[in-house]
């Protein structure tokens, strides 16, 4: 006896015609034609079911405060920093739970229920770490919220960032962060990526280090990074977020880097909606493309994931926490159009994220979490395109988000009474 079957399932690996069985939160059976008594079913006739959508990287102790204390009129990165500086002091804990909450409640209709956010820590008050803790509490039933501490201005540039980012870890934040390249100096930034390294490995914590954030080819953190990753055997642990630099650098300098990279076991982020917009600033034609070299790093074994980083913050007035529209950006803008990249662009919001944060139980296979999407969509390549609608999110089994179909109504001669979008192939199967 089941909890819950979905019938008819299409899976992300191409597999059609799929049952899933659950039972007390878990997946019990993934199998076709599965015969069992159920207490409800659910035909979702050929539509994709999928592990929920996971975001690698985020600010949500500055999510939707779009006009604090005043909208970032050029829409570059440099601003952004200097509008966060003027709304730090103006923040409540009551107004950044507020937006907080908000934010997750938009993030569980959108089918994404595990995200890593980074919080700042150089305001000694520590504000946003004791409000995004309590908001971490409140929604663990329903999402996966996973801190980093991170040093906004600098570790080493911040006076008492170091002392507040050890204080925020002992708080109950997750993952040690940093921001090398925003240090003063190269040596700087350097340092404080030993320095932090260093920390993770005394307290046996994970990194995930904003690294190379700018145009410039010799911001070479994520080099360093790698080395103290070796050196203090954290492979596997360790993320590098951004890595922007690189769609500058020398190809013979890259074609060393890019194994040095994975033979550490350090993981990519990047972030195709910001990386796009912020980044690149500083060039005249030919326009780099702003975001790191994704094909590449595939290529060399290196697990890269995407974060929507920002949503109607002091950098970016847009956003949605649509997972699909941030891969979508990201097939495009690194050129990924092929089938394989297609779906390798898929994996970078789903299952490579999930490994990165190392969530319990992730996937479509007996005793994980029936954590699953139910998408308007008949394989992952029309999901991006469409950036389906998510029919269905459900949570250890049970439904904690419902959107009808995206299904318009027409009135023309000789032509069907309604359009999806979808190719007639995927309807109905």
């Amino acid at each position: 006896m089941f909890d819950l079957i979905l019938r008819q399932c299409a899976l992300p690996d191409g597999r059609r015609g799929i049952d899933i069985g659950i039972r007390d939160g878990r997946i019990v059976a993934v199998e076709a034609g599965l015969t069992a008594a159920a207490g409800e079913i659910i035909d979702v006739a050929g539509q994709l079911v999928t592990p929920p959508f996971v975001d690698a990287h985020f600010h949500m102790d500055a999510t939707l405060s779009y006009g604090l204390p005043r909208v970032n009129q050029s829409g570059t990165l440099l601003e952004g920093i200097a509008l966060w500086g003027e709304l730090k002091p103006l923040l409540t804990q009551e107004a950044l739970v507020e937006r907080a909450l908000a934010y997750c409640d938009w993030a569980v209709a959108k089918g994404l229920l595990a995200i890593r956010s980074h919080v700042d820590v150089c305001d000694p008050r520590l504000l946003a770490v004791e409000a995004l803790l309590h908001v971490k509490e409140k929604v663990r039933p329903w999402l996966d919220l996973q801190l980093v501490a991170f040093p906004q201005d600098g570790v080493l540039r911040a006076p008492g960032a170091l002392d507040n980012l050890k204080r925020a870890l002992a708080m109950g934040v997750d993952v040690v962060g940093g921001i090398p390249h925003f240090e003063r100096t190269m040596a700087d930034g350097a340092e404080s990526v030993r320095i932090l390294c260093e920390l993770a490995a005394e307290l046996g914590l994970p990194v995930d280090m904003h690294c190379d954030e700018s145009d410039d080819p010799l911001s070479r953190h994520i080099e360093t990074l790698a080395f103290h990753t070796r050196r203090l055997g954290l492979e596997g642990r360790v993320a590098g977020s951004h890595l922007t630099s690189m769609h500058s650098m020398d190809n013979y300098y890259v074609s060393k880097l890019l194994p040095l990279i994975a033979e550490a076991g350090v993981a990519a982020i990047a972030n195709p909606l910001i990386n796009i917009t912020l980044q690149g600033r500083h060039d005249t034609y030919p326009k780099r493309r702003g975001m790191t070299r994704v094909p590449e790093l595939l290529a060399a074994g290196v697990p890269v994931a995407f974060g929507h980083d920002c949503v109607m913050d002091p950098w970016y007035s847009l956003g949605s926490g649509d997972m699909l529209e941030v891969a979508a950006m990201g097939l495009h803008v690194a050129q990924m159009t092929g089938q394989d990249g297609m779906r390798a662009c898929f994996a970078a919001v789903t299952e490579t994220p999930a490994r990165i944060l190392g969530l319990e139980g992730y996937g479509i296979a007996p005793g994980c979490r029936a954590d699953l999407v139910v998408l308007q969509a008949g394989d992952p390549i029309e999901a991006l395109r469409l950036r389906a609608t998510r029919l269905l999110v459900l949570r250890g089994g049970r439904a904690i988000a419902r959107t009808p179909p995206a299904v318009a109504t027409l009135d023309l001669p000789g032509r069907p009474g309604s359009v999806d979008l979808r190719l007639p192939s995927n309807q109905g199967r």
